[in-house]
């Protein structure tokens, strides 16, 4: 005689585990996408006060100042290499820096970097002890205007999505570049 094998039961177990995970994928896809609508959110507002501002101490508040606030981060720093001269500024104003030193920073980043760090990139100054997620963002102009790196921290460590998160930090950079060129090609617009 033929025995029956019940295979709904295992059937219905397995569907319902792999709706549950279906389930889980949709609100990981989700937050995801929420979280990439913030950020593509605050560097459009980030980009549109640098656009806003009057002048290159403008500029260099909105992003020492400003931007921390916008993109909801701890620390900025902003590093350029002006001739022969290399400073660096954030929150506490502005220091001369050897551009040597600068120059290999600089080198040492292709076109966006994002990283967790034990400390920040030494850009950060005082701040730096306190960095635990970094971004890295080279900001490139054409001779002679100035070459530079962008540095945003975070206190907490954090999650990095290197491809979506490293296109917008790019872009950031780019907006940068044009805003520091059209302030020192045309300073009194």
């Amino acid at each position: 005689m033929a025995t029956v094998i019940p295979f709904e039961e295992r059937a219905v177990a397995h569907l319902r585990e792999r709706l549950g995970e279906a389930r889980e994928a949709n609100e990981d896809l989700i937050a995801f996408a929420r979280g990439h609508s913030g950020a593509v959110a605050s560097i459009h507002e980030a980009v549109l006060a640098a656009i806003d501002s009057e002048g290159v101490d403008g500029l260099l508040h909105i992003v020492t100042q400003e931007w921390p606030l916008i993109l909801g981060i701890d620390a900025v720093a902003l590093s350029l290499i002006i001739g022969d001269k290399g400073f660096r500024a954030d929150g506490s104003g502005i220091q001369l820096v050897e551009p040597t030193i600068l120059r290999r920073a600089i080198d040492a980043v292709e076109a966006v970097e994002m990283r967790k760090v034990d400390r920040g990139h030494p850009l950060f100054g005082p701040a730096c002890d306190l960095i635990r997620a970094e971004a890295l963002i080279r900001v490139d102009c054409d001779a002679p205007f100035p070459s530079g790196l962008l540095a945003l921290g975070q206190r907490a460590e954090m999650n990095l999505d290197a491809r979506h998160g490293s296109e917008l930090l790019m872009f950031l950079g780019r907006t940068l570049a044009v805003m520091i060129r059209k302030w020192l090609t045309h300073p009194d617009q």
